[in-house]
């Protein structure tokens, strides 16, 4: 009774006087206001009655909260100026208003205060929670930033789109969540300043375009890639068809098909394929940062002996440059960020029939389409499909008139390929960033298997290409093997 009494005196007292000033007051008002309406936000949250806008989760996981906490600072500091104001006049009273607890009134206005102390507790408690699980989230990650615009479309339409961001970005333990914040604390520092970096290019920080690749703090392999997929799992053959199509007028259809060798490791840890014969035990020198040039391959022999290979033009000497242990990423290094060419785009699109291999033309036009440089996206969706349509106006006004669907479909989906691979403001075009699987579109396993990597023995890294797949068909019209397969 007697603490209660002294915090009565010496603290509440005081506290209630002091507190009636227009800066705490208006503090009061902030705090109820913004809590307020992030519990009405939060509620209709659950509800799912939402947008979904991503800067809607910016305002109410990070602006509100903030307007909040400024609130309840303003609370003190009134207090704290009032105080000095009366102090510095010397008209502090010897005793404050008494408090008279058996004042309904009053009594009620302490409830309230009480009642709201708990609820501001909640509602901190809370909003950190929300704003520390937004920021994880894909949609803020991607898509409240536009420079994160390519490498976001490229997410969602890969194979990973169900795996967070922070997955492989942040990865888990306090270290790896600062580093990241602090990455992403300069990240929007380059964007927000980004308008004044021409005024002083060496001074004011401004982001990258296009955004680098690979991501050079990316962690390793067996922390990301591994979490999922197991590298002792022997995966053995896989059939691969692709499809490609020809300029003339028909659009001729050709294929290939092959038996890739993913391998692995076996029961008998005996290691075979593309995934068991490059595991672990690679290391590599690469001297460009997309890592699309490698002179210099060590390999760690079942003996633990160690054989180099280096190109020809190195003369035995070892280069400059980023050494690493080759791991899933080297080769898989767009796994949820690939963008394709134009020609695999729109060969994959007459496969799949979106874009219809009956109409005269279409894969040279359309290529011819997609490879046109177009000041921004919104340009593309409108010329695309005008251009597409004044061909067949002008050079098979008949196709218009029997199939006027299929080419309007077929601009649509011209545009919709050309606005997932090219984003002009962030300078993503065709080919901007390699894809090191395979050697069609880019020098991939070529980087190493070009046959120019020679060790001290004369011997060379393999160019032999049953040792990765067995081509069965190259750009055949319906391949026999196919039909023998019941495929097609």
């Amino acid at each position: 009774m007697l603490a209660f009494q002294k915090f009565r005196e010496e603290w509440l007292r005081p506290a209630l006087f002091f507190g009636n000033n227009p800066i705490s007051l208006a503090g009061g008002a902030i705090t109820t206001a913004s809590g307020v309406t992030m519990i009405s936000y939060w509620l209709a949250e659950l509800s799912g009655h939402l947008s979904d806008n991503p800067y809607l989760g910016i305002i109410f996981f990070f602006l509100l909260p903030a307007l909040f906490l400024f609130g309840l600072a303003l609370i003190p500091v009134g207090i704290f100026l009032r105080r000095r104001k009366l102090k510095k006049a010397g008209e502090i009273p010897a005793t404050f208003p008494k408090i008279d607890l058996n004042d309904r009134i009053f009594r009620h206005g302490i409830d309230i205060v009480l009642v709201a102390t708990i609820v501001n507790f909640l509602v901190v408690a809370t909003a950190s929670y929300h704003g520390a699980e937004y920021m994880d989230s894909p949609k803020f990650c991607g898509a409240s930033c536009h420079v994160m615009a390519p490498e976001y479309t490229a997410y969602q339409i890969s194979a990973h789109s169900h795996v967070p961001c922070v997955e492989c970005h942040i990865g888990t333990g306090a270290q790896a969540y600062v580093n990241a914040k602090i990455n992403g604390t300069k990240q929007l520092l380059e964007v927000s300043l980004h308008p004044l970096a021409p005024l002083a290019p060496k001074i004011i920080p401004n982001y990258p375009t296009p955004i680098p690749s690979p991501v050079s703090s990316l962690r390793p392999a067996r922390y990301t890639c591994e979490a999922c997929h197991t590298p002792t799992r022997f995966d053995g053959d896989k059939l691969l068809v692709k499809s490609s199509f020809a300029d003339d007028e028909q659009n001729t259809e050709s294929q290939t098909v092959l038996i890739l060798h993913l391998g692995g490791v076996d029961s008998f840890s005996q290691r075979s394929g593309i995934h068991g014969v490059h595991l672990g035990h690679i290391e590599y020198i690469t001297t460009d940062p997309t890592r699309t040039t490698i002179p210099w391959v060590q390999r760690t022999n079942p003996d633990g002996t160690l054989t180099t290979y280096a190109a020809t033009a190195l003369n035995g000497a070892q280069p400059q440059g980023d050494r690493r242990v080759m791991d899933c990423i080297d080769c898989h290094n767009r796994a949820a960020h690939t963008f394709v060419t134009a020609e695999e785009a729109i060969n994959s699109a007459m496969t799949a029939g979106v874009i219809s291999p009956s109409l005269p033309f279409i894969h040279k036009e359309g290529l011819e389409l997609l490879k046109t440089p177009y000041a921004t996206q919104e340009e593309a969706r409108v010329q695309i499909p005008q251009q597409l349509e004044a061909f067949y106006r002008s050079q098979h006004p008949e196709v218009l008139t029997e199939k006027a669907a299929l080419v309007k479909d077929a601009g649509q989906e011209l545009y919709l390929l050309y606005s997932q691979n090219v984003f002009p403001f962030m300078k993503v075009t065709w080919g901007t960033h390699p894809n090191h699987i395979g050697h069609q579109e880019y020098p991939g396993c070529f980087r190493c298997h070009d046959g120019d990597h020679v060790a001290k023995d004369s011997t060379s890294i393999t160019q032999d290409c049953s040792a990765c797949h067995n081509l069965l068909a190259v750009e055949e019209a319906k391949p026999k093997v196919l039909s023998d397969l019941g495929i097609q």
